[in-house]
């Protein structure tokens, strides 16, 4: 990158959260004070009805600011995750102080104008933030799975993705969260369960629709992977998609079937995918050894199992990606964008 996003200093930055009393924000307080991000000044800041709350950031209470009210003059960086509504009125906002953004919601991510960022795919789309200072983060689903494919793109170029995802409550909130549990424990009870959230119920299910459906028959869910993946690798990958919503609190699952340009046999994307930067390789079948949700809950990685050879059709494969939807497929990635703007050789 030809110069720093941020000047150095020494003494830390200025960071506010925006919907910082969601369980986005508070994974990306967590996960700033895990990293230690030299914050110097936090300032949390949410709508008018958590206004006035509290949190705890590394042992020190913080007053919840209203976001309408908000003055960004002096915010180096702000993590936004209060939806796209929001972050459609407010993010401008915050870009034209001087701060920059990095928005969760959807509001931003196909613009042409906007950076969409996964670091350890496209760090150097950050280019595109330096006039506007608006950073899109892309979808959960989205994110997981470009991380596994830019190393076996990289080594080979890749031609078609078809994948199917198995996508945890969480990625719908926490009312999707409670409904999951409520509704275990009226069928658990013999009583009837209680659907409000999804169009079905969730508990001992599988909905094969997330978002609302388009003309095309493909869900919103859908289109936003099979978009989102073309602009973050930057090529003209044929991807189409079916999201599916299981009953799982936290971790999305994703089958993906590649298509390369060229021979890419399994042992030699094992081992590309083993070397890459944020991917975690569990692949083990003589010892049933596989990434599952239940246990890349609350990690940091992509974890990446079940590699083979698809048989069926020349130069492809199969892979099964899990990684922590709320982590890496928001909070996370959003605090590693953060890292890269404050960076200096």
């Amino acid at each position: 990158m030809s110069e720093q996003f941020l000047p150095k200093k020494d003494e830390g930055y200025v960071v506010a959260v925006v919907g910082a009393t969601g369980a986005v924000g508070q994974t990306m307080l967590e996960i700033l004070a895990e990293r230690n991000f030299p914050v110097d000044e936090l300032f949390p800041v949410a709508s008018s009805r958590s206004a006035g709350s509290t949190i705890e950031f590394k042992g020190k209470e913080y007053v919840v600011q209203d976001l309408e009210t908000f003055d960004p003059s002096g915010v180096d960086i702000a993590l936004f995750s209060a939806g796209g509504g929001t972050s459609k009125e407010h993010a401008p906002r915050f870009a034209a102080a001087g701060c920059y953004v990095i928005d969760n919601s959807s509001a931003w991510r196909m613009d042409e104008e906007i950076a969409l960022v996964v670091p350890e795919v496209n760090p150097h789309a950050l280019e595109m933030a330096r006039e506007n200072k608006i950073i899109a983060n892309p979808n959960c689903s989205t994110i997981q799975m470009v991380v596994a494919l830019q190393p076996l793109h990289r080594a080979v170029p890749i031609k078609r993705v078809v994948v199917t995802t198995y996508q945890a409550v969480s990625g719908a909130g926490g009312k999707a969260i409670d409904e999951l549990a409520k509704q275990t424990m009226q069928l658990l009870s013999s009583k009837s369960a209680e659907v409000n959230v999804f169009p079905a119920r969730i508990a001992f299910n599988v909905i094969p629709q997330i978002d609302v459906f388009m003309d095309d028959g493909y869900t919103k869910e859908e289109r936003k992977m099979m978009d989102e993946t073309v602009k973050i690798m930057e090529s003209e990958i044929a991807v189409t998609a079916t999201t599916v919503r299981v009953p799982v609190f936290y971790g999305h699952s994703e089958a993906v079937n590649i298509t390369f340009s060229a021979p890419m046999d399994a042992e030699r994307a094992r081992q590309l995918l083993a070397d890459a930067e944020g991917i975690c390789v569990v692949d083990d079948p003589s010892a049933e050894d596989y990434p599952m949700p239940s246990e890349a809950a609350g990690t940091d990685p992509v974890w990446v199992g079940r590699i083979r050879n698809d048989d069926s059709c020349a130069n492809s494969l199969h892979l099964w990606v899990v990684a922590d939807n709320v982590r890496k497929g928001a909070a996370l990635n959003a605090v590693q964008i953060a890292e890269i703007l404050i960076r200096h050789s």
